[in-house]
């Protein structure tokens, strides 16, 4: 009967998940009273073991060519579409305005246009070997270019590639005295007449560099300002004269030339002084960032 009792007794007691967590057994066995301790029954689960080496079927894919070459996340066409600031700028390379898209908070790339006639910002006229030039000129300047901020801050380092396209024309004025002086010899500026012509740049992709400051005046507007050159190469000029056959005297000798000859002295000196063969680059503009 004994035997029956603890059974029975420790039967229940086990399936009482709350009495072997917390409370103490009592078991009677006619007139003695034992208690007995629960212990709580300690249960193992064994963590299901991970491959060693688990397959991806993407390994070596680039599927986002912006955020793996920049370490961005958007894709290209959503950096395209989305750019990080606009520009309108005036300068030495003309009116214009850049697009600029964010590589990370350093770098951005910048594409944009400057143009127009630009003459009167080198002055409006040049002096070639005692000759003085009015010039026109008919600027187009496409460039593409990357803007950095080396310390974080308002400073920039820029460089890029321009895509020259620019028309100089020019026209002689004599001296006050009724002169032409080209290569230490005088002409009569009367049987010369008026020499006109024009100024190429033979480099189709001319390298510049700048520096600068881009101070953001809010959150989203800002002013910049830069310096610097950028190489367009060596000139061919063209002069001509407006009656090549006319006779021309020399100042001071008893000999005779034509203005076609004269032009040809004068295309001579203007091709040898390679005009703005480094061009200056000094702008100055207004930001707006997204």
């Amino acid at each position: 009967m004994k035997l029956i009792k603890l059974t029975a007794i420790s039967a229940a007691v086990l399936a009482s998940t709350a009495a072997l967590a917390a409370e103490p057994v009592v078991v009677v066995d006619d007139n003695t009273a034992v208690a007995y301790e629960a212990e709580p029954v300690a249960v193992a689960y064994e963590a299901e073991a991970e491959p060693a080496y688990a397959y991806n079927a993407d390994a070596g894919v680039v599927r986002n060519t912006t955020g793996a070459v920049v370490g961005g996340t958007k894709t290209f066409f959503q950096t395209a579409i989305n750019p990080a600031a606009v520009s309108a700028e005036v300068g030495t390379l003309g009116y214009g305005a850049n697009i600029a898209w964010g590589l990370n908070e350093n770098t951005e790339l910048q594409a944009g246009w400057a143009g127009g006639d630009v003459a009167e910002l080198f002055g409006g006229d040049i002096d070639i070997d005692d000759v003085n030039y009015d010039v026109d000129s008919d600027f187009s300047n496409p460039y593409l270019g990357v803007q950095l901020r080396p310390t974080g801050n308002w400073f920039t380092m820029g460089a890029g590639i321009i895509v020259p396209d620019n028309s100089l024309d020019v026209k002689s004025n004599p001296e006050s005295n009724g002169i032409y002086e080209i290569d230490n010899v005088k002409y009569e500026a009367e049987n010369v007449g008026v020499l006109e012509g024009s100024i190429d740049h033979r480099n189709k992709l001319a390298p510049y560099a700048t520096i600068g400051f881009r101070p953001n005046i809010t959150n989203n507007f800002g002013l910049f300002g830069e310096i610097g050159a950028a190489y367009m190469g060596k000139t061919d000029a063209t002069v001509r004269a407006a009656n090549p056959d006319a006779p021309v005297e020399i100042v001071g000798s008893d000999e005779v030339t034509n203005a076609g000859a004269v032009a040809a002295e004068a295309q001579k000196e203007l091709k040898s002084d390679n005009y703005l063969e480094w061009l200056p680059i000094v702008k100055v503009g207004a930001t707006y960032r997204f």
